[in-house]
């Protein structure tokens, strides 16, 4: 901790004598202030309160990571395991049914001041750590210097407009803002987990580790093995297990995170039965591999569940930082070059649609012509966006499915050509005879038959293009370090996006290693549309700067949209059961289902 001058301490002496005027204390937050849960609400209404509590769910995680090394997820160094978020309790957690409320864990109230410079938590003074310790002010305060100061970028600039954490009392804490917006209130509430203050006194938080970390959340690690597995087991002393926003969740004894070196062992062990749940992210494995003797006998449950949150942005992101890509015309020609009606024709069985938006799924997506309200912030930026952005916004063109449209790779060869790229003895070079080299960068063989065709026609056009395909670690190091031409990714927003925002597209989060920003745009223009969505009073404010935004960055061409489907395919063995009623913006899986005994004795009798 830095020390404070004498006239530090005096201010903030003076901040404690006179605090920021508050609202009334309430039991949740949300963006526009409407909350579906009054207070002392007894459960979300998506959970079966009477759940039981048993049984071991065993899993591969949603995550790509197909290893681990680590314990510490909130740094930036190490391959962290899955499931660690469930060792930590935060100040408040979110309600699934709701587009961004959020409700109380460890802080039993929150003040948001009138002048949205700061919120006041009131922490339960029954919080406790899992070594019975109890959780207090100086750990939530303690929590946010160290993730600010060590912690993974990506959290960390999420954490940059909160300016300070200051302990009023035992169990009373205020963060205090750079700037009013709706959305750091609901940063601090959720974004910040609580660590032990004692325990990160004793341990370097920046360090990777694989000793198990003290948290206060409802689960702890009782066994792994580096790269292959790790259980979280249930904590019966979870001081937090009966409040309203924990009732009928957690139900499982034990969570285990499987982890696979690729994705057919991966669903060789699921139909041997040795973990019970998968969702399938490969399409042609969906469609074909799937009627087998265990699904035929209802054994093994496939099923579709609907997901009503944005989908998000996943293509192939071009590294704007490299020269090469620095010319629009060359970053639109090499989206040309993917055939994606013939790429979802033969090997998606026609199971997606195409992205075209970074807001896809939602209200949030540019369609047609600027608005009058969209006008309104786009014609003062006039002089830094590019014209198209006054028009309808891009959609990569529709190929005739051949996998080869001329039309289409006639009119990328003429923007390359525009862009100062000859084609010389088959070679597409630019003025000082370098030829036009493209590395897709991954760690998955699936990609191979995507990427393949892809490469085809690069090369048609004289672009020497190649396929990199390296280990976990090599990939997270150099994804980390922005070391690649092009890479795989996808990221979803929030149905009420803020500040993820300049994570994913500010100018700042572009310099920053291990920063979302991975094909490094910066441009003031988008940093104020950006700045327009965080500071967004209302839903419609919200959504015409977020049209806005996408109309913008649609036109700068620095990402090859792929594709998305509003669903989760999911396989599972026969053991479970669940609420009734699905959590809109969650799977549930995890948090809501729970061990069925009857049918798990009922099919391991069916399948002896």
């Amino acid at each position: 901790m830095i020390k404070r001058s004498l006239i530090g301490a005096l201010a903030a002496l003076a901040l404690l004598a006179a605090p920021a005027a508050q609202a009334e204390p309430s039991h949740g937050l949300s963006a526009f202030g409407d909350l579906k849960y009054p207070a002392g609400f007894t459960h979300f209404d998506y959970v079966n309160p009477d759940a039981p509590k048993g049984g071991r769910l065993s899993m591969i995680g949603t995550s790509a990571r197909i290893t681990f090394n680590s314990f510490n997820y909130y740094i930036l160094k190490g391959d962290a395991a899955q499931g660690l978020p469930f060792l930590f309790d935060t100040l408040m957690v979110r309600a699934w049914d709701e587009p961004d409320a959020v409700y109380g864990l460890v802080a039993e109230t929150a003040d948001v001041a009138d002048d949205g410079l700061s919120v006041t938590f009131a922490l339960r003074k029954e919080a406790r750590f899992a070594d019975g310790t109890p959780v207090t002010a100086e750990d939530v305060a303690n929590s946010l210097t160290l993730l600010k100061e060590k912690g993974d970028p990506r959290i960390a600039l999420q954490l940059t407009k909160i300016t300070k954490a200051e302990v009023l009392g035992p169990h009373e804490v205020r963060f205090v803002f750079a700037e009013a917006t709706r959305d750091l209130p609901l940063v601090a509430a959720t974004s910040i987990p609580v660590f032990s203050k004692a325990y990160y006194t004793e341990n370097d938080f920046a360090k990777t580790t694989l000793e198990p970390p003290l948290g206060s959340g409802p689960y702890k690690i009782t066994d792994f093995k580096q790269g292959r597995y790790v259980t979280f087991t249930r904590r019966d002393d979870y001081w937090a297990r009966d409040l309203p926003v924990n009732k009928g969740q957690f139900n499982f004894d034990e969570l285990r995170y499987e982890y696979f070196r690729d994705r057919t062992a991966q669903f060789e062990a699921l139909k041997a039965g040795a973990f019970d749940l998968r969702e399938e992210f490969t399409s042609k494995v969906w469609a074909t591999q799937y009627d087998i003797p265990p699904v035929n006998k209802g054994w093994l449950k496939t099923e579709t569940l609907p997901d009503e949150r944005p989908s998000g942005a996943q293509g192939y992101f071009i590294n704007m930082r490299r020269a090469k890509f620095a010319d629009p015309r060359v970053r639109e020609a090499i989206g040309l070059a993917f055939d994606f009606e013939w790429t979802n024709r033969n090997q998606f069985y026609e199971l997606y649609k195409r992205t075209h938006s970074f807001f896809e799924n939602s209200a949030m997506k540019a369609d047609g012509p600027p608005s009058a309200a969209e006008l309104k912030l786009l014609e003062p930026l006039k002089d830094q966006l590019r014209p198209e952005v006054f028009e309808d916004p891009f959609i990569p063109p529709v190929s005739n499915g051949s996998g080869q449209d001329r039309k289409l790779l006639r009119k990328a060869s003429r923007l390359l050509k525009e862009a100062g790229w000859e084609v010389k003895d088959g070679k597409r070079v630019n003025a000082n005879g370098e030829v036009l080299q493209i590395e897709f960068l991954s760690f998955s063989p699936t990609f191979e038959r995507i990427v393949g065709p892809y490469i085809k026609n690069l090369r048609i056009l004289g672009i020497d293009g190649k396929m990199r395909l390296v280990d976990p670690a090599q990939y997270e190091s150099r994804r980390k370090s922005f070391d690649f031409d092009i890479t795989t990714s996808r990221f979803i927003v929030r149905q009420t996006p803020g500040i993820e925002l300049e994570n994913y597209f500010g100018s700042a989060s572009a310099k920053i290693n291990g920063s979302l920003n991975l094909s490094g745009i910066s441009s003031p223009a988008i940093d104020a549309l950006v700045n327009k969505a965080v500071k967004a009073k209302s839903r419609d404010e919200l959504n015409t700067a977020a049209r806005a935004l996408d109309r913008v960055l649609r036109a700068e061409h620095f990402w090859v949209p792929h594709w998305y489907k509003a669903s989760h395919n999911i396989a599972y063995w026969d053991k479970f059961s669940r609420p009734e009623t699905k959590p809109r913006f969650s799977r549930g899986i995890i948090t809501t289902w729970w061990y069925d005994e009857a049918k798990a004795a009922k099919l391991k009798a069916a399948r002896n």
